[in-house]
C-alpha cells in the first residue's frame, strides 16, 4: 500500500492530523512502521527542503539523498531510530532519533560519529563452523567468531565496513533509550533488570533526572550519551 490514512499513522511522525486525509507509507522492510518514517515525509516536515512529492522526486533523482552512505532512489525508502542522514550538496549530516514527545527529529552529525552506528541486537543464530549470525534491529545482519554479545546489547557498527567497533552491554548501570511505551523518546540509567519467572516479559527499572518507572526490557536501546547528545 503506497499511502496510509494520516489519522492512522504513527504517533512518532510530527506530522498535522487534520490535512490532507492521505499520507506516504514508508516501504516495509529495515523497520516496523510504528518506529520509521518515509524519506518523503522526513523532507517535507522535519527537514523543510521540499513542499510537495514531486519536489521530493526531484531530489532523490538528482542523488542527493544518502541513508547510512547509501544513495536513497525511493521517495517511500524507511528511515528508522539511529540512521545516518547526509546531504553532499549541502554539507547536511544528520542522525535519526526520537524526542521526549515521541516524535522523530534529526541532530547534526558529530564529526568523530560521522561513520558509526549503534545497533541493538534482536536475534542470534548459530552457523556452521562455529560462526555467530547476529541479527541487528535495522534488518542487517554480521558474522562473528565469537559469541561475545547478547540479545538486547549494542554493538556500534562502522558502516562503511559494515564491522562491529565497540558493544555495549544490557545490564544495570548501563545508559539506554526507550524505543517504545510510553516513555518512548526517554533516556535514563537501568537500575535493576526484573527477570519474571511466568511467560511475562522481563522488565526494567530506569532512572532519568526526573524520576524512576518500570517498562518492559524489550523497549530499551543501550547507548552510549554521546550518540544522543544534540
Amino acid at each position: 500500500m503506497a499511502h496510509l490514512a494520516r489519522s492512522k499513522a504513527p504517533k512518532s511522525w510530527p506530522i498535522k492530523r487534520k490535512e490532507t486525509k492521505w499520507i506516504t507509507r514508508p516501504n516495509s522492510g529495515a523497520h516496523p512502521l510504528s518506529r520509521c518514517i518515509s524519506i518523503n515525509l522526513l523532507l517535507k516536515t522535519i527537514l523543510k527542503h521540499a513542499d510537495t512529492t514531486r519536489e521530493v522526486k526531484y531530489i532523490i533523482n538528482n542523488k542527493s539523498i544518502m541513508i547510512d552512505k547509501r544513495t536513497v532512489n525511493d521517495q517511500k525508502f524507511a528511515v528508522g531510530f539511529m540512521d545516518i542522514l547526509d546531504i553532499p550538496e549541502t554539507k547536511e549530516s544528520y542522525r535519526v532519533i526520537i524526542n521526549e514527545l515521541g516524535e522523530f527529529i534529526l541532530i547534526p552529525l558529530k564529526k568523530e560519529l560521522d561513520n558509526l552506528k549503534p545497533c541493538k541486537i534482536i536475534g542470534k543464530r548459530f552457523l556452521k563452523g562455529k560462526k555467530i549470525q547476529i541479527n541487528l534491529i535495522d534488518s542487517k545482519n554480521i558474522i562473528v567468531e565469537k559469541n561475545s554479545y547478547g540479545v538486547g546489547d549494542t554493538v556500534i557498527i562502522d558502516i562503511t565496513k559494515n564491522s562491529i567497533v565497540d558493544s555495549l552491554k544490557l545490564e544495570e548501570g548501563c545508559n539506554v533509550f526507550l524505543i517504545g511505551g510510553k516513555h518512548m523518546g526517554v533516556h535514563g540509567k537501568v537500575l535493576k533488570i526484573i527477570k519474571e519467572k511466568s511467560t511475562n516479559p522481563d522488565r526494567i527499572l530506569v532512572k532519568t533526572k526526573e524520576l524512576e518507572f518500570e517498562t518492559l526490557k524489550a523497549y530499551a536501546f543501550v547507548i552510549d550519551i554521546k550518540f544522543i547528545e544534540k
